[in-house]
């Protein structure tokens, strides 16, 4: 007989909740990680840009994934960024620091509503039909930092007329918008940044990028010769010195506890090291199947038996654990706007680099020859790890910036 009283019902389960946009977006992860890992080889090989994992990681919902909540995004957080790029950087490190710039020209844009309404909503529905790329260009040949740029805008009634070269482009061939740093040809001159479609008259994208590593990223030089952008999508225009690209909004950040233009420095650290930190993980996998595989002739067991092996394995392991937990636990606190997290994140990308770049060569020591081979993927991991640094500022110029700032705490002490 059962016990349920006449009067109840027997309790039902309640569904589960739906998930979230950006948990949606994060269970694709693996799929789109196993489609770029197929194709890494052969981009890099070939030095193609891989538009097939781009359109993976579109589909995916991975390339808006740090659109505001308010534009309709899922509004993801710096957190959920470098999980998102230490998982794509498995997969492709092209396709990665491809996505990252994307990723973060969204959440700038969540951060200070700098773009026009109308331009980013134009954004956003390119972005519905297919990837919409977009980076900005601010490095040019022999310029030095602090410098103002030497690419030109000169006002030709309702807009302004682009002239110069950047450099170092990434995604250069792909990209939907550029947003790109120059100077007025004013008696004053101002600096600020001009929203430029990828593909405008005057602009030519000029093949130089034939790096060791990221052959796949598309970095190459964009030439703009006398390129039309009109007069609202000019961004910032403000003296030389006053920080080009700031809107009305990111001007208010930057009178807030945590400058606009630091966070934005602060998701770019940790986003490229989240990169870095996922190549060394795909060549540790590989060095684990390898040290499995391995038995030498004068040996009846693999290589991974080997204490002197395990021992150096698991060196390995511990320099990812630190640029790992590193990496994500700046991130979350950034994303608190914690005003210690964020100035640390320049030191923690030249260390999270540096465990990568380690461990990756390591990886290549224990395997001698075959970790050299174009036949196997180590040796690619190798080269995108060390080509990481082109992200990077100089060592010299964060550690001279770390140490500076810990004589100023010594000072107030």
């Amino acid at each position: 007989m059962s016990t349920v009283a006449a009067d109840q019902s027997p309790a039902v389960p309640s569904p589960d909740p739906a998930p979230s946009p950006v948990e949606a977006a994060l269970a694709g992860l693996p799929r789109v990680v196993d489609l770029l890992a197929a194709r890494a080889e052969e981009h890099d090989r070939d030095a193609t840009f891989p538009y097939q994992g781009i359109e993976a990681v579109h589909e995916a919902g991975l390339l808006t994934l740090t659109v505001d909540a308010r534009y309709g995004g899922p509004g993801g957080t710096l957190a959920d960024t470098v999980r998102v790029l230490a998982q794509l950087g498995r997969g492709d490190a092209s396709v990665a620091v491809v996505t990252a710039f994307t990723l973060l020209q969204h959440a700038e844009q969540a951060r200070t509503a700098a773009w026009p309404t109308a331009g980013y909503r134009r954004l956003l529905t390119e972005s519905r039909r297919g990837p919409a790329l977009v980076n900005t260009l601010r490095a040019e040949p022999g310029s030095r930092e602090g410098e103002p740029p030497a690419t030109v805008a000169r006002r030709d009634g309702e807009a302004w007329l682009l002239t110069g070269r950047k450099t170092y482009c990434t995604g250069a061939e792909a990209l939907a918008w550029m947003a790109v740093t120059a100077r007025t040809d004013e008696p004053v001159p101002r600096t600020g940044t001009f929203l430029v479609r990828g593909e405008s008259e005057g602009l030519e994208v000029d093949p130089t990028w034939d790096q060791l590593g990221l052959r796949a990223s598309a970095s190459h030089d964009v030439v703009l010769d006398e390129v039309r952008v009109p007069a609202e999508l000019a961004l910032g225009l403000n003296p030389p010195g006053s920080g080009a690209g700031k809107g009305a909004a990111a001007s208010a950040a930057a009178a807030a506890a945590v400058p606009a233009a630091e966070l934005a420095r602060a998701w770019h650290d940790l986003a490229l090291s989240a990169v870095a930190v996922g190549v060394a993980r795909s060549a540790q996998d590989w060095l684990v199947r390898f040290l499995h595989q391995r038995t030498p002739a004068n040996l009846t067991e693999p290589l991974g038996s080997l204490p002197r092996y395990r021992s150096a394995l698991g060196e390995i392991e511990a320099q990812l654990i630190g640029a790992e937990e590193l990496v994500h636990g700046l991130a979350a606190r950034v994303d608190r706007a914690e005003p210690e997290a964020v100035a640390r994140t320049g030191p923690a990308h030249l260390l999270a680099t540096r465990a990568a770049t380690a461990a990756v060569q390591q990886a290549v020591s224990l395997t001698g020859n075959p970790g050299l081979s174009r036949r196997h993927p180590l040796e690619r991991y190798l080269r995108d790890v060390l080509s990481s640094r082109v992200h990077l500022a100089p060592d010299e110029a964060v550690l001279e910036a770390a140490g500076r700032a810990a004589l100023e705490r010594g000072a107030r002490h």
